[in-house]
């Protein structure tokens, strides 16, 4: 099958160098110039994944990516200057997948896109997998679901797979390498804020269901799974 991306940038140099990397790739490849426009794509081309830079004047990726969370889990692979830190963090936090430092290499972005996209493509695995639990936390793999007490979540791709690795494994410690591993695949390096990043995430969108000990600090080493149970 292939792929639908679409790319949100300012600058056409950049457009026209993922351009010619996703199409090298086999993928199909839709381009908006600012964030007003990317809206209007997103809506009428229903793409697979958008990579979304976060510097553009006005409505910004931070604002693209805000919008788009109101309606749709479509995975979100942001662009950033290296002195946006802090966009970066706050990108992740409202719903990006992943981030890519600009300058950057044409081969990473499509390594890192094609991660992105496996994780969410896969629905199924050779042999039937059961739902996993802990309290009232539950995911489904095979349905690529996941809902607390019956509400359910809308995680992005990265925040699914750290939650199936707990559930997995509910009673081991997850150092960050070990999470980093589990979520991206393909020895990609993340940071550490990264990870506390997707974490953080993770955090607010249990509490928002009344959950709030669904993964637990464990200092100097990692984290865990929580008990899952709604606040008393």
């Amino acid at each position: 099958m292939t792929h639908r991306i679409l790319i949100v940038d300012d600058d056409l140099h950049i457009r026209e160098v993922i351009r010619v990397a996703l199409r090298k790739a086999g993928m199909t490849v839709f381009e908006a110039r600012d964030g007003k426009e990317a809206l209007i794509r997103f809506i009428g081309d229903r793409p697979d994944l958008i990579i979304l830079d976060i510097g553009m004047p006005e409505f910004d990726g931070l604002d693209v990516c805000r919008e788009v969370r109101k309606s749709s889990d479509v995975p979100i692979l942001f662009l950033s200057a290296r002195d946006d830190e802090i966009d970066r963090v706050l990108g992740l936090e409202i719903g990006g997948d992943d981030y890519v430092t600009k300058p950057f290499s044409p081969r990473e972005l499509i390594a890192r896109v094609n991660v992105i996209l496996r994780r969410t493509s896969m629905r199924a695995s050779d042999t039937k997998v059961t739902a996993l639990c802990q309290g009232r936390l539950s995911v489904d793999p095979e349905q690529h679901v996941a809902a607390f007490a019956g509400a359910p979540l809308r995680l992005t791709a990265i925040e699914f797979g750290i939650l199936r690795a707990f559930l997995t494994r509910p009673t081991v410690v997850f150092s960050r390498e070990q999470i980093m591993n589990t979520a991206y695949q393909l020895n990609i390096q993340v940071s550490d804020r990264t990870i506390d990043s997707h974490i953080r995430n993770i955090r607010a969108k249990l509490a928002a269901v009344n959950c709030d000990n669904v993964i637990e600090t464990i200092h100097g080493v990692g984290f865990k799974l929580g008990r899952c149970e709604p606040q008393a």
